[in-house]
Formats: structure tokens, sequence, C-alpha cells
């Protein structure tokens, strides 16, 4: 059998997107509209951004995306705390921009495929890739903060750090492995921060 890089085996017929594939998606999209804000990019794209109240427990949706009849939607939890919404809504343009001609039309914790998590892995790249730039990931962590600290510097849950670590990795940069490895599918079982840990 054969692994990724992550040590996950890969099935046969089922497709990995390459990282810098990824990497160069975001870096377009960055040129194309001179931001990394997900709710400007939303707008600048024309992909409608609503809110709706889902609940804050651990076991809460912190939202999706759907796509019908050629029109892109991303609907957010708005019971979330800000910083949690813009990590969400990034996330979710990642399955816009990635995943909208790949034949599955909503994605979110319910879907029952192995697709799903391979999709959710690519999504949390490309959100990780355009809310952290190298230089911020790099300068978090020379500061001599620990992993976390780090993240909690960037604003970014630990793990959505590992996913950036991760490309810095296929960029060719040498790290020390990461004290942690993110679960494909960290964002469904976060539990809601204080206000205090990430802003409101």
């Amino acid at each position: 059998m054969q692994y990724n890089i992550d040590g996950d085996p890969i099935r046969k017929g089922v497709k990995i997107m390459a990282y810098d594939s990824i990497v160069r998606s975001v870096a377009k999209l960055k040129a194309k509209c001179g931001d990394t804000d997900p709710f400007a990019l939303c707008s600048l794209l024309g992909i409608p951004v609503c809110y709706s109240a889902m609940g804050s427990g651990k076991d809460a949706i912190k939202g999706f995306f759907v796509k019908s009849n050629r029109i892109k939607v991303i609907t957010v939890n708005s019971d979330l705390p800000y910083m949690i919404q813009r990590i969400i809504t990034a996330h979710e343009l990642g399955h816009a921009m990635l995943h909208a001609d790949s034949g599955i039309y909503a994605f979110h914790e319910l879907a029952l495929f192995d697709e799903s998590s391979r999709c959710e892995k690519e999504a949390n790249l490309f959100a990780s890739e355009l809310l952290i730039s190298d230089d911020d990931f790099f300068g978090a962590l020379d500061d001599g903060q620990s992993f976390s600290q780090a993240a909690s510097s960037l604003n970014v849950p630990a793990e959505f750090l590992d996913f950036k670590a991760r490309l810095m990795k296929e960029k060719g940069y040498t790290l020390a492995n990461s004290p942690i490895t993110a679960n494909n599918k960290f964002l469904k079982s976060m539990a809601v921060p204080d206000c205090d840990e990430y802003g409101c």
C-alpha cells in the first residue's frame, strides 16, 4: 500500500489534490483579489455568506457550503465568536474554490463518504494557507513560543497551525515535527472557545 505525506493510505480511485495545487490556488486568489480576508474575498467573488444561529455546543454545525444551480452559498453559524466565523468562512471558501465542480454539492460535518474526509483536509489546507502567511508562521514560531502559544498569537486553533506546517514542509522548509497531528474533521468537534481565547 502507498501512503501520502501525512501517513494516510492512498486508496485506489481516491485522487489526492497536490499540496502545491492548493498553494497555487490560494496565491492566484490573493493576486486576483488583493486580499486575504475570507469575508471580503467571498464578497469580491460573488459568494454570499449567510448567517444562521446553529448553537454553540461542541456538536453544533459550524458552517457549510452549498452549490445549487451554479450558485455558491456559504452559511456560517452566527453563534460562534467572530474569529471562529472567520476560520469557518475560509474553510468553506476552500470548498467553493476547490470542490465546487466535484459533483458534491454540499459540504458539512454530517457527510458520510470517505470523499468528504479528503475534501475536508483540502479545505483545511486552503484555509490555513489563506489565513496564515509564511512570514507570520515563522514569526510566531521564532518568538520562542510553544506551538499552542504560537497558534493563539495568530488567533487560530493549534490544529490549524499544524495544517500550515504541513504546507510549509511541502514548500521545502525544514521544520521540526508538529507536536500535534490535526484530524481532517477537527473543526466539527472543536469546542467553541471563550471570547478571550480568539477575540470576539
